[in-house]
């Protein structure tokens, strides 16, 4: 009997946790282990992992000079891609108008929102860790980035010997996180299984309340989600087919179960590791290639996310009344860039960020009320969009690298 494949246990999982969500709300406890197991699994494996990919990545690269070219691909596709991104929002949301006469009744706290009342200075300044252990065990990601970044680049200046040495020893350590990931990965269709059996039973409960939604909250929705799709089939394909030669359809196929996890976990971080392993075994991404751009990606770039955030400041200012001038929304554009690079790859990171940007152009925080109940639901499109973003910039600056390899009829790079 033929194994079926992962990315079909996945869709698989997700219907029959969708069912079961709605018939059996009462008894999501029976199965919401699985998704706390696999979270946690996950979890466990994404601060050793970048730690590891990235040192190994940067080291391998070799010089200083080398290093400096792909990093600089890679911040200039991710700043490129975010800022279409947010343009693509910023002109949706004028076009339909979303808040125009929406109901505010929906206002209530947001806990959380002192995290993102910090400055983007003063969150430069925090990507330096004081204790490199302390940033692992809180799962500080930007300053495990950097110290990882550090790490690889010094091991090139080292002479041979140690050189040798430490290469070897973060190769390994890599190696090894890789076999660790695999095993959990095996087990993805029961976490995802769980998680979307709880979302949809805490929702389930709520559906009255749900269809009395305002119409304005609906086309709020409808906003964001044209918007995501238009990034995410148009403007992410034409730039790999245009700028790369690569084809569309097939990378998408290569990264099917990355994205079914993303979209049913809402965590680009904790799908890094699937992600990276499908761009490396179906996309034929090379490791030196994987290992750099998928982690700062998943940290940094945030397409779905910043897209969003631009939509939402702009959705509560029609909702308020309040009409933003162009200088005003450039600096809802700017903000949102710049709020998505801090955003946590964990679930609701972006409501959290939203603060910024309506902090940023004098906007009521109280407005996020207005939100709340779709999203959750948008946050996994959004998340989804993200790590398609990540895969795309990996596959397109391997190819600018000439770092493909292993071709096969199925990969995007014939």
């Amino acid at each position: 009997m033929k194994k079926i494949e992962l990315h079909w246990q996945i869709f698989i999982a997700i219907i029959l946790a969708i069912a079961y969500g709605l018939l059996l709300a009462d008894h999501v406890k029976y199965v919401s282990w699985t998704g706390d197991l696999f979270m946690k699994s996950l979890k466990m494996v994404v601060a050793p992992l970048i730690l590891t990919s990235i040192a190994s990545g940067v080291a391998n690269i070799g010089s200083g000079g080398n290093l400096g070219k792909l990093g600089l691909k890679t911040i200039l596709y991710y700043l490129l891609t975010s800022v279409l991104a947010i343009s693509t929002g910023l002109f949706m949301v004028n076009f339909i108008q979303p808040g125009t006469g929406a109901d505010l009744g929906l206002i209530q706290e947001v806990e959380g929102l002192s995290i993102a009342t910090k400055s983007f200075g003063s969150t430069l300044i925090n990507i330096i860790p004081e204790n490199i252990f302390d940033a692992l065990v809180n799962n500080q990601m930007l300053s495990i980035i950097f110290f990882a970044l550090l790490m690889g680049f010094f091991i090139t200046r080292l002479n041979n010997q140690h050189k040798k040495f430490l290469l070897t020893g973060v190769n390994s350590g890599f190696e090894l996180m890789m076999k660790i990931t695999a095993l959990i990965i095996k087990f993805t269709p029961f976490g995802v299984f769980g998680i979307v059996a709880v979302t949809v039973a805490e929702q389930s409960g709520d559906s009255a309340a749900l269809i009395g939604i305002s119409k304005r909250l609906a086309l709020y929705m409808i906003t964001v989600l044209s918007a995501l799709i238009i990034h995410a089939s148009l403007v992410l394909p034409l730039i790999l087919k245009f700028f790369g030669k690569i084809n569309p359809s097939r990378h998408l196929k290569s990264m099917s179960i990355p994205l079914l996890t993303a979209f049913s976990t809402s965590s680009s971080s904790a799908t890094l590791p699937l992600t990276m392993q499908a761009i490396e075994n179906k996309a034929g991404v090379s490791n030196k290639v994987t290992s750099f751009v998928l982690p700062l990606g998943a940290t940094i770039n945030m397409d779905g996310t910043a897209l969003y955030e631009c939509i939402a400041a702009m959705f509560i200012a029609q909702a308020y009344g309040i009409e933003l001038s162009i200088v005003e929304q450039i600096i809802v554009v700017a903000t949102s860039l710049l709020a998505s690079i801090g955003a946590a790859g964990i679930p609701m990171a972006g409501l959290v960020m939203i603060s910024v940007v309506l902090t940023a152009v004098g906007l009521p925080l109280e407005g996020i009320g207005l939100i709340l109940a779709v999203d959750r639901i948008l946050d996994m499109f959004r998340t989804a969009v993200n790590v398609w973003s990540d895969s795309c910039g990996a596959i397109l600056i391997a190819k600018s690298e000439d770092e493909i390899l292993n071709y096969s009829k199925n990969q995007a790079v014939p």
